[in-house]
């Protein structure tokens, strides 16, 4: 018979000193993100299902809990990714000219674990800008985000950087890896040369040149000099030069941050990114503890497309690699103790 304390697994409670700290730090990111002119929205936990979904999207469809409506007898889901919910309020609700700044936090569900470490619950934070396709938004966008790291006590943080659009700019060039693309970035971001070898053998009709890029690709990894080294050896496609020429922008304009390239880290869990994405790694996380990056156009679901980029983290992952919490002290004053 099952213990009726035991929880399901990955799921934790979280206790007094901790719960305490997670919410000094999201009240202490909220504000710090107020300052810089986000505007804070709370979307619902549970939406329609194909509100929160995107068509190409795998891994956010495989970590989104469903459930029936009991009002309406539709589907719907509970939110894994709170990114198009935000994405649907800029396009939808708020349907404003200009660029908008919106910030976000707030519980989210996954079905499975998307690590070893990881919990399949979140308390996502974040920040999005829309309206401004320039690098400059992407910029500010990965500023902000270090800061946020730097002022809940990370030391040390590592920014790795890539663009989304030179993988597939490699994947458009050939119509016969397309239906592979997922499992090709899947692999790509593992660095999984054997399995993207056997993979790459069996798409029949790719080109054998398609094949090497990708194979290359793999290897990209680095200091900035990666991106001289990739102009190299990978083909002269011109979406490809363009992403190059975004991130020696970006690198130019992070001159003292300790930052690497890596052309092979599709950015992430989901598939909606369109640009240039980055990680934040420090000492003390076994993974990512932030990840972000540009995803133009979802809001196209939405009844209006927009250019748009941010970042989010989750702040029981980001209190759990900080110093042990400590209990709070009794004050002086205050109710009489039982």
């Amino acid at each position: 018979m099952m213990s009726n304390w035991l929880l399901p697994e990955n799921l934790a409670d979280i206790l007094p000193a901790e719960a305490r700290r997670i919410e000094e730090l999201r009240r202490h990111l909220l504000d710090l993100y107020r300052t810089y002119g986000f505007e804070l929205v709370a979307p619902p936990m549970v939406e329609y299902l194909e509100s929160l979904m995107l068509a190409n999207d795998e891994a956010l469809k495989l970590r989104t809990s469903k459930l029936v409506d009991q009002l309406s007898g539709l589907t719907m889901g509970v939110r894994a990714d709170m990114t198009v919910q935000v994405s649907r309020i800029d396009a939808h609700l708020l349907n404003r000219e200009g660029v908008t700044r919106l910030c976000y936090c707030g519980p989210v569900v996954h079905t499975r674990p998307a690590g070893l470490f990881s919990d399949r619950e979140l308390l996502q934070i974040g920040a999005e800008i829309f309206g401004h396709a320039g690098v400059e938004a992407d910029i500010e966008s990965i500023q902000l985000a270090l800061e946020s790291v730097s002022r809940a006590g990370v030391r040390s943080p590592r920014l790795d950087l890539n663009h989304r659009g030179i993988g597939r700019a490699l994947i458009d060039a050939d119509p016969a890896l397309a239906e592979w693309a997922t499992q090709i970035f899947d692999l790509l971001s593992a660095k999984d040369i054997p399995g993207l070898d056997e993979l790459l053998s069996s798409c029949e009709g790719a080109r054998s040149d398609s094949v090497d890029s990708l194979k290359t690709l793999a290897t990209l990894y680095g200091d900035t000099g990666v991106i001289a080294r990739a102009r190299a050896c990978l083909p002269d496609l011109p979406v490809l030069r363009s992403a190059l020429d975004e991130l020696e922008r970006l690198c130019a304009a992070l001159p003292d941050r300790d930052l690497a390239i890596d052309l092979a880290d599709m950015g992430g869990s989901y598939g909606y990114h369109s640009g240039i994405v980055f990680s934040i790694y420090a000492p003390g996380w076994h993974d990512a503890l932030v990840r972000g990056g540009r995803y133009d156009g979802i809001g196209r679901k939405f009844g209006r497309a927009r250019p748009a980029t941010g970042f989010s983290l989750d702040l029981r992952k980001l209190s759990a690699g900080l110093p042990d919490a400590q209990p709070a002290r009794g004050g002086a004053t205050g109710p009489p103790r039982v």
